[in-house]
């Protein structure tokens, strides 16, 4: 039976990874690397006792342990970014990091990423030009010069 609770220690430890949300690495605790298997080690016929030291063990990781976890690993505060993944970029300022014109894409730089870029108005931008981000199209965005009275 100790088997039993390191293959069900596994499996939680592989759902904690996956969602982290600190209710299965509890279980783990309990099932296999803590508590039931050193019982079923020790007791390998008791397994209703593997049960409850189990659940027992992870209840209490849930209740007593989880809330401090969760509030230690807490981001307090506004994150960097912008919100939305498309619709969020509109408005947004970046600079060119090459020529942008109508009809051949060039890049610009956003947030610490390079995007591809079409100008808005037929003309072609220069690299280094601020601009304003006034459309997305799946990954490529729309891009007009900001004026220099924007800028301050």
């Amino acid at each position: 039976m100790v088997i039993a609770w390191i293959v069900i220690c596994v499996v939680l430890l592989a759902v904690e990874l996956h969602h982290l949300a600190f209710f299965a690495m509890f279980g783990a605790a309990g099932a296999g690397a803590g508590a039931a298997a050193l019982v079923a080690f020790a007791a390998p016929d008791l397994i209703p006792v593997q049960i409850a030291v189990a659940t027992v063990v992870g209840a209490i990781g849930v209740v007593a342990v989880r809330p401090h976890m969760s509030k230690a690993i807490a981001h307090d505060g506004p994150r960097p970014g912008i919100a939305g993944v498309h619709g969020g970029l509109v408005g947004s300022n970046g600079a060119t990091t090459d020529e942008v014109g109508p009809h051949n894409n060039g890049h610009l730089r956003l947030l610490g990423e390079t995007w591809l870029a079409i100008s808005a108005y037929g003309d072609t931008l220069p690299a280094a030009t601020p601009v304003a981000i006034v459309a997305v199209t799946g990954t490529t965005l729309t891009v007009r010069a900001v004026e220099e009275w924007e800028l301050t």
